[in-house]
């Protein structure tokens, strides 16, 4: 019952290898799903959560959030349709990381899983890194995306990942002592990535059986 959490550098292929991990091993890949379960907690639309995380922490979220009245939000919170701010966003994505990790053989792709699942014996932490043009590159393939609109995308999400980091008060996030794996994908293929991290897995649960 083995828990990875995939940690990268956007455009470091996070998404495809995690997938790649999940069916070599039999896992469930937690990415999208975990969005659902946060929808579905904050009773608020998977769009919504979807919109959230790539707003949260901008200028613009905070001054929102700075604004609400408690007796307004306490009139929201007891409302069907949900509410969702940055806290409460928090709340539900460290509850539901941990859900997953009990749930066991699973991928868990990013959202600071590395740091909620910092002390759990059976999570296997990874880290992918590469450098900025090969990771512009990789996306304008992949997702056969203009150079500009790949390389906007890039820094967008560089910057929404420090973001996320910060809510949740962390800086070293790309300390090696927090892995146990740091891959530079500009010096390994997919599938190579993808054996050395079953490998290790693998070799430890066989070392540590239930």
């Amino acid at each position: 019952m083995a828990v990875i959490t995939i940690s990268r550098q956007f455009g470091a292929g996070g998404i495809t290898l995690g997938k790649m991990i999940a069916e070599t091993l039999g896992y469930t890949f937690a990415d999208s799903d975990i969005l659902q379960r946060v929808a579905k907690e904050a009773n608020v639309s998977t769009h919504w959560v979807e919109s959230f995380e790539k707003e949260a922490g901008s200028k613009l979220s905070r001054l929102i959030s700075s604004m609400i009245s408690k007796r307004w939000l306490d009139r929201v919170l007891a409302d069907e349709r949900g509410y969702l701010d940055e806290q409460i966003y928090l709340d539900y994505l460290v509850l539901i990381i941990a859900q997953f990790a009990d749930e066991g053989d699973v991928v868990i792709l990013g959202r600071g899983s590395q740091y909620i699942l910092n002390d759990h014996p059976d999570a296997f932490h990874i880290l992918l890194v590469d450098e900025f043009e090969s990771r512009v590159q990789f996306i304008m393939k992949r997702y056969e995306m203009p150079r500009n609109k790949a390389e906007r995308l890039v820094v967008n999400e560089d910057r929404r990942r420090v973001s996320l980091y910060k809510r949740l008060g962390k800086s070293d996030y790309e300390n090696p002592q927090l892995y146990h794996l740091v891959l530079n994908m500009g010096r390994l293929d997919l599938e190579t990535a993808r054996d050395m991290v079953c490998t290790l897995v693998q070799h430890q649960l066989e070392l540590n059986p239930v």
